[in-house]
């Protein structure tokens, strides 16, 4: 099995600089939304972690952070698109519904350019019926559930 490395960033030189450094691994990103754009147009990795917490929504629309111009991109390098399982856990109440409906908006989005996409848990494994139990809630087609 490949090794699995995961690269939060805030500044693209040190991202883009661990990204060369890491590049027989399998790497997960997760940065800001400017900065997650930068990766996807100029670097190669295998997964893009989408962080739902602390966003804050638009007046008429919600801010998931991925929208069709990436998911394109993303499409065209063969990205795979990463959902924090650990946020969902971690979270309660407002805050949680307002992750799951983020990420059932990125799930249509994903769905209707025929991305791939995978619970990522980083504190502890997870049963894989109830990551396909919570896919099938949140929204998503069967060839995306067969896949996780």
């Amino acid at each position: 099995m490949e090794k699995q490395i995961l690269i939060k960033e805030t500044d693209f030189e040190r991202a883009r600089k661990k990204i060369r450094e890491n590049s027989k691994s399998k790497i997960m990103f997760s940065g800001t939304d400017e900065l997650n754009r930068k990766v996807l147009e100029k670097e190669e990795i295998a997964v893009l972690l989408l962080n739902q917490k602390g966003r804050k929504d638009f007046h008429k629309q919600r801010n998931s952070g991925f929208n069709q111009v990436l998911a394109k991109m993303a499409k065209k390098k063969g990205i795979v698109i990463g959902i924090n399982l650990d946020e969902i856990v971690n979270s309660e109440g407002k805050e949680k519904s307002e992750i799951l409906a983020r990420i059932r908006q990125n799930i249509k989005v994903c769905n209707k350019n025929k991305l791939k996409m995978k619970f990522i848990h980083i504190s502890k494994t997870r049963n894989i019926y109830d990551l396909k139990a919570l896919g099938i809630v949140l929204g998503m087609p069967t060839i995306m559930i067969k896949n996780l």
